[in-house]
Protein backbone atom coordinates (compact mmCIF):
# COMPACT_ATOMS: atom_id res chain seq x y z
CA UNK A 1 0.00 0.00 0.00
CA UNK A 2 1.36 3.31 -1.16
CA UNK A 3 1.30 6.37 1.70
CA UNK A 4 -1.84 8.25 -0.05
CA UNK A 5 -3.54 4.95 0.42
CA UNK A 6 -3.00 4.43 3.84
CA UNK A 7 -3.93 8.17 4.34
CA UNK A 8 -6.77 7.68 2.64
CA UNK A 9 -7.81 4.92 5.39
CA UNK A 10 -7.88 7.50 7.77
CA UNK A 11 -9.58 10.07 5.87
CA UNK A 12 -12.31 7.86 4.92
CA UNK A 13 -12.90 6.72 8.72
CA UNK A 14 -12.94 10.79 9.72
CA UNK A 15 -15.74 11.12 7.09
CA UNK A 16 -17.36 7.71 8.01
CA UNK A 17 -17.03 8.88 11.91
CA UNK A 18 -15.26 5.12 12.71
CA UNK A 19 -12.85 6.15 15.70
CA UNK A 20 -12.42 2.29 15.55
CA UNK A 21 -11.31 2.70 11.57
CA UNK A 22 -8.97 5.81 12.73
CA UNK A 23 -6.90 4.20 15.52
CA UNK A 24 -6.34 0.95 12.70
CA UNK A 25 -4.85 3.64 10.52
CA UNK A 26 -2.32 4.45 12.74
CA UNK A 27 0.78 2.94 14.20
CA UNK A 28 0.24 2.63 17.90
CA UNK A 29 3.03 4.73 18.48
CA UNK A 30 2.52 7.51 15.83
CA UNK A 31 2.54 10.98 16.91
CA UNK A 32 0.27 13.94 15.41
CA UNK A 33 1.30 17.51 16.13
CA UNK A 34 -0.73 20.82 15.33
CA UNK A 35 0.52 24.07 14.39
CA UNK A 36 -1.97 26.13 16.30
CA UNK A 37 -1.13 24.83 19.79
CA UNK A 38 2.11 23.40 19.53
CA UNK A 39 1.01 20.34 21.24
CA UNK A 40 1.98 16.34 19.95
CA UNK A 41 -0.72 13.95 20.52
CA UNK A 42 -0.73 9.99 21.18
CA UNK A 43 -3.05 8.19 18.89
CA UNK A 44 -5.87 8.40 22.10
CA UNK A 45 -5.49 11.55 22.18
CA UNK A 46 -6.38 11.91 18.92
CA UNK A 47 -8.89 9.40 19.30
CA UNK A 48 -10.14 11.68 21.92
CA UNK A 49 -10.50 14.92 20.17
CA UNK A 50 -11.96 13.35 17.06
CA UNK A 51 -14.75 12.30 19.98
CA UNK A 52 -15.06 16.14 20.00
CA UNK A 53 -14.86 16.66 16.31
CA UNK A 54 -16.94 14.20 14.56
CA UNK A 55 -20.43 15.47 16.41
CA UNK A 56 -19.25 19.04 16.44
CA UNK A 57 -19.15 19.01 12.56
CA UNK A 58 -21.55 16.00 11.66
CA UNK A 59 -21.69 16.43 7.85
CA UNK A 60 -17.66 17.05 6.46
CA UNK A 61 -16.19 15.90 3.48
CA UNK A 62 -12.54 16.96 2.41
CA UNK A 63 -12.38 18.97 -0.78
CA UNK A 64 -9.57 20.47 -3.03
CA UNK A 65 -7.15 17.84 -2.00
CA UNK A 66 -3.62 18.60 -3.83
CA UNK A 67 -1.30 15.28 -2.90
CA UNK A 68 2.90 15.56 -2.76
CA UNK A 69 4.80 12.68 -2.44
CA UNK A 70 7.70 12.64 -0.05
CA UNK A 71 10.24 9.96 1.35
CA UNK A 72 8.02 8.06 3.08
CA UNK A 73 4.77 9.55 3.21
CA UNK A 74 3.11 12.92 1.38
CA UNK A 75 2.05 16.44 2.40
CA UNK A 76 -1.58 16.79 1.74
CA UNK A 77 -3.19 20.56 1.21
CA UNK A 78 -7.23 20.73 1.55
CA UNK A 79 -10.26 21.96 3.09
CA UNK A 80 -12.48 20.21 4.60
CA UNK A 81 -16.32 21.84 4.52
CA UNK A 82 -19.52 20.79 5.70
CA UNK A 83 -21.85 21.76 8.53
CA UNK A 84 -21.06 22.36 12.03
CA UNK A 85 -23.71 21.55 14.90
CA UNK A 86 -24.28 24.69 15.71
CA UNK A 87 -25.31 25.16 11.82
CA UNK A 88 -22.37 27.13 10.83
CA UNK A 89 -20.91 26.57 7.31
CA UNK A 90 -17.23 25.67 7.81
CA UNK A 91 -14.38 26.19 5.28
CA UNK A 92 -11.26 24.32 7.18
CA UNK A 93 -8.13 24.84 5.24
CA UNK A 94 -5.01 22.69 6.44
CA UNK A 95 -1.78 21.31 5.06
CA UNK A 96 -0.01 17.82 6.53
CA UNK A 97 2.77 16.37 6.63
CA UNK A 98 2.00 12.64 7.01
CA UNK A 99 4.86 9.52 7.58
CA UNK A 100 4.11 6.27 6.91
CA UNK A 101 6.03 2.87 7.81
CA UNK A 102 6.94 -0.13 5.95
CA UNK A 103 3.61 -1.88 7.52
CA UNK A 104 1.63 0.77 5.87
CA UNK A 105 0.57 2.39 9.28
CA UNK A 106 0.77 6.01 9.46
CA UNK A 107 3.39 6.91 12.52
CA UNK A 108 3.26 10.95 12.37
CA UNK A 109 1.40 13.87 11.26
CA UNK A 110 1.76 17.43 11.23
CA UNK A 111 -0.98 19.38 10.86
CA UNK A 112 -1.04 22.67 10.12
CA UNK A 113 -4.62 24.74 10.07
CA UNK A 114 -6.23 27.91 10.37
CA UNK A 115 -7.11 27.82 14.15
CA UNK A 116 -9.80 30.53 13.55
CA UNK A 117 -12.01 28.65 11.12
CA UNK A 118 -11.54 25.95 13.56
CA UNK A 119 -13.09 28.16 16.56
CA UNK A 120 -16.28 28.72 14.35
CA UNK A 121 -16.77 24.84 15.09
CA UNK A 122 -17.15 25.59 19.33
CA UNK A 123 -19.17 28.75 18.89
CA UNK A 124 -23.19 28.25 19.83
Amino acid sequence: MNPADSFDRLIDAIVAGDRDAVRAAYHPDARIWHNFDQVEQTVDENIATLTWFIPAMPERRYEDVVRHPIEGGIVQKHVVRGTAANGAEIELPACLFVEVNEDSLITRIEEYVDSAQAAVLSRR
